[in-house]
């Protein structure tokens, strides 16, 4: 989806919503997609880009456990180190 549209991206994430059976609009309000995708960034710069979806994967998974996306971004968030790798 390189160069995707606003309108591109929102109609993947309908489609995937729909296949998961899952509703869109309730667990990935547009604020926490900013949220998420500003500590994503973090994860890449930080951390390595590979660990991005990894990282998204296990905090779906403490969300599907109970915790609540806020928690799980701010528990990755007091991981991250505070320089990014290449620094260190």
């Amino acid at each position: 989806m390189e160069g995707a549209s606003v309108a591109d991206v929102e109609e993947w994430l309908a489609r995937v919503g729909e296949g998961l059976d899952v509703p869109v609009a309730d667990v990935l309000p547009k604020d926490l997609r900013g949220e998420l995708l500003d500590l994503t960034g973090d994860i890449a710069h930080n951390v390595v880009r590979v660990a991005v979806p990894w990282t998204s994967y296990l905090m779906g998974v403490a969300v599907g456990r109970g915790a609540s996306p806020e928690e799980a971004m701010r528990i990755v968030r007091g991981l991250l180190p505070s320089a990014p790798a290449d620094e260190q």
